[in-house]
Formats: C-alpha cells, structure tokens, sequence
C-alpha cells in the first residue's frame, strides 16, 4: 500500500488561467482550506515574479500551520533567494526549481546546449540545497525531451541534492502509454530511484491529464501536482479531486492511501470556482451537480431499488448533496411517483395510469418539471376524481 502525496499548484499555475488573479487574502484563505482538505504541499507562487506575489507567498507560509510551503524557482539565483526570504516562516518548507529540458525549449526558449543546461541544472540545484532540505526539481517540457538527455538531467540534479523529482507535461502532449513508459525508463537509467520521491504534473490541453496522471502513479510516481478544479494556463492541470475519487473508488486497483479529506472537496471547490470567477461545468466529474442527478427514466427506476447500480460515488463522501432525481421528459413512472409520494401525496401504482401520460404531456413542453407544476397537476387530478 503506498502513500500518494498531494501538491497542490492552484495558487501559482492555477492562478496562470487567463483572468485569474487571486488576491493575498484570497491565497491565504484558499491555503487554509487546502490544509484543511488535506493537501501535502502547497505551491504557494513565484516568489521572483513581482512584489505581490512574494508577499503572497510570504503571508501564505505564515499562515499555514502544518502543510509544507514550496515557491518556484527558474535555474537562476536571484530566483532562488526570492524563495529562501518568502517562505522562510514557514514551518515546514521546499524550494521548487525548474529548467526546460526539451529540443524545443533549449534551442528557440533558452538558447542552451544540453552542456549548459546540465551545468545549470547542477549549479543551481546545489545552490537550493544551502537553504531547503527538500529540493524538488522539474524537467520543464519533460514529455519532449530525449529520453536519455531526461534520465541524465534528473539523475544530474539526484547527484547535486534533487530529493524530489517532478516530471512534468508541460503542454499536454503525452498519453498514457508513453508517460508510463517514461517513467519505466527513468527506474531503468536512475540509480537510486526508490529513494528519490517522484511527482508527475499533467496539463489537460488534449484531455488526458488525469489518465495520464493515474498512469505515472502506476509506474512509480508517488506525488501529484495539479488544481482545484483543473484551472491552470491553456486547458488547465489536472483536477486533483478527480485523482483522490479515483484512489477512493478504485480502491481495489490502485492500492493507494493519501492524506485527502474527501469530506471537504465540495466546499474547496466551491471557494476556488468563487474566488477565481470560474464556474464549475455542470457536468465536471466528481463536483459538478449533474454528477449526483439522474434523469433517465431506466437509471432512475435502477437508482431508486438500488443506489449502487448508477452511482460509483456518493454525494455525501465528496460533500455534495443528496443525489437529485429531476423529473423531465425522459423520466420513468416510478420516478415521478416516488416524487409525487415525497412531496406529499399518497399515490399508487393505478393512479399512475392516469397521471403518467398528464406528467409526460407537461414535460413534453418544458425542460425539468418542478415541483410547482407537479402540486397543479395533482390539484387538477383531484378535481376529476371528486368530479367522476
């Protein structure tokens, strides 16, 4: 049984999302509620980019009590000391460097031979090492790079103090198969790979951050970054709620324990969709409210003799409400008279005769029947009974 740590970026790459912009005392609250769901570590900015964000990080390292705090930091000094001096209240802390490491990244972004980047790598990583005793490194555009030339950065950054690593997919390219593979090669080519904690960090820009996720921690991975709602820049991260469903409904599979109070997704999510001005998709896997609704006459009919044949995951665990049976035009009869049995009337399997084809004629002309609609009908229902 391993144990899955959580990283949670929602506060630097998620606030990348075009239009974000989270203010200190939005950080610092989105913090306290990450804690409190259960979060292991939280990316709370890059310290370097502007005197905002330092402050950002700054109030967020003071204010959380037992997560660990991490910043970014690019291979460049001044980076590095933005970090040392914003997070030095934090009680528990990490430094997060990074360096692009693909074909693309170093010839057309950074200009640099593959020498220089081991050198960079290998210099600056030392340097992090003098002020954190948790040093993550992150192969930017990991998904791209030549498999030998990756194994050699990592392995570069391991030698210099590196105690975790992070791979991350940068743009969303990979697929499952290929970033399980990758992380095959790296137990293959890195020395001391068990000893060293890996991390993966999925964009979602072909949708397949979450699968591709499930499929490092299949191949050794035992952290994950993403957000709260999968925001991030381009199609955003992965959704780190959709991971933690997963380990907790899949229990069986992936054999995996993790720090997350489930209990608290709902509400986490809610505060991150108010503060960032994004709403959730109704249909968003875990947290949107279809999710917990069924329509479908044959799934509600499934549902109401048995919850377990249409529902993987209760509401209740996530901390959503009670699933949702709304009637419309696709809606069984025994649906509408458990509805009509709730809401107060004492009906029957023969009056539903004649009250089904009057429900089908109303939803025919709406989208959901409501429970208004429903009292008018049975009042008309009434009326023709006493008048019979």
């Amino acid at each position: 049984m391993k144990k899955i740590q959580f990283f949670d970026t929602t506060l630097r790459d998620g606030e990348q999302t075009i239009g974000v912009n989270f203010s200190i005392e939005q950080k610092v609250a989105i913090a306290k509620q990450l804690e409190k769901w259960g979060v292991d570590v939280i990316e709370a900015g890059f310290p370097i980019a502007s005197p905002e964000d330092f402050a950002a990080c700054k109030a967020v390292s003071e204010a959380v009590t037992h997560t660990m705090i991490t910043g970014l930091a690019r291979c460049k000094k001044a980076d590095i000391d933005a970090c040392v001096q914003a997070t030095k209240n934090a009680r528990i802390k990490q430094i997060h460097v990074f360096i692009a490491t693909s074909p693309i990244h170093r010839e057309d972004k950074l200009h640099m031979t593959k020498e220089e980047v081991i050198a960079s790598i290998t210099e600056h990583v030392t340097y992090a090492k003098k002020f954190f005793d948790i040093v993550q490194f992150s192969p930017e555009d990991a998904t791209r790079t030549e498999l030998d030339f990756l194994a050699e950065a990592v392995q570069t950054a391991i030698d210099a103090g590196a105690t975790v690593i992070n791979i991350p997919d940068t743009v969303g390219y990979t697929n499952p198969a290929e970033f399980a593979h990758l992380f095959q090669y790296l137990r293959q080519h890195i020395s001391n790979f068990d000893d060293i904690t890996f991390s993966s960090h999925c964009h979602n820009d072909l949708g397949m951050a979450t699968a591709n996720t499930l499929a490092a921690i299949e191949n050794g991975a035992t952290r994950v970054e993403g957000t709260v709602n999968g925001i991030g820049e381009h199609a955003g991260n992965v959704a780190l709620e959709q991971v933690a469903a997963n380990f907790y409904v899949r229990h069986d599979y992936y054999q995996c324990e993790d720090n997350i109070k489930l209990e608290y997704t709902k509400e986490t999510s809610e505060m991150v969709s108010r503060f960032s001005d994004m709403a959730v998709a109704n249909n968003q896997p875990v947290t949107g409210v279809n999710c917990f609704a069924i329509e479908s006459g044959i799934h509600q009919d499934g549902f109401l003799k048995n919850p377990q044949t249409y529902e993987i995951l209760t509401p209740e665990t996530v901390g959503m409400p009670a699933t949702a049976l709304p009637l419309g035009k696709l809606s069984g009869s025994h649906a509408v008279m458990d509805k009509l049995n709730h809401i107060g009337y004492n009906v029957d399997r023969g009056d539903m005769r004649i009250l089904f084809p009057r429900f089908k004629a109303i939803a025919d002309q709406t989208k959901l029947v409501s429970d208004a609609e429903l009292h008018e009908m049975m009042q008309e229902y009434k009326k023709d009974v006493i008048s019979a």
